[in-house]
């Protein structure tokens, strides 16, 4: 099935002049870019773009609270807290403040399942645990310890939308209307 999702090359990616390798990935494995610009996106603009929701924010501060046991490290002594939400709606505050920091490149890329596969191409959103092939373990080794030992978000590079209704409003977010 061939579909649209959303990619955005992160600050780190552009800072570290990556675009053009982590392009070259996508085109090589038959995607193509049907759109693509690159913007300092509005904090306003990033707010919309992350879920304002607490099974979000749950998730991703669990997420962080894993890697920290996986680790065998204490969330407590960084954070301050373990709890899921206060954690996730923390690392939300970093995202923003970081994805609003710098040039981003936002793409809209097509291809067969290109939802699912372009996924499988960045790796785990924790670059020390990706898989060595991928965008992410190819180019990046950034944990969430670290990260919130330093408060601020994992540097992975790369988003990339997660299923087929967040690539469509993704993509209306920051292609469509006002932000086009």
């Amino acid at each position: 099935m061939i579909e649209k999702t959303l990619i955005i090359l992160k600050p780190d990616a552009v800072k570290r002049k990556l675009c053009g390798k982590i392009i070259s990935m996508f085109e090589d494995a038959g995607f193509n870019i049907v759109d693509a610009k690159m913007i300092i996106p509005s904090k306003e603009l990033v707010e919309r773009h992350y879920p304002n929701n607490n099974k979000w924010y749950v998730a991703v501060g669990n997420k962080s609270i894993n890697n920290f046991a996986e680790q065998g490290l204490d969330i407590v002594s960084v954070m301050g807290t373990d709890d899921a939400l206060t954690i996730g709606k923390k690392i939300k505050e970093w995202l923003v403040e970081y994805m609003t920091s710098g040039y981003v490149l936002a793409m809209v890329l097509e291809g067969n399942n290109a939802i699912k596969n372009v996924r499988k191409m960045c790796g785990n959103t924790i670059p020390s645990v990706a898989d060595p092939s991928t965008i992410r373990g190819k180019f990046s080794l950034d944990s969430s310890d670290v990260a919130n030992a330093e408060h601020r978000p994992v540097h992975n590079l790369i988003h990339a939308s997660g299923e087929p209704d967040e690539a469509k409003y993704e993509i209306s977010l920051w292609f469509g209307g006002e932000n086009k």
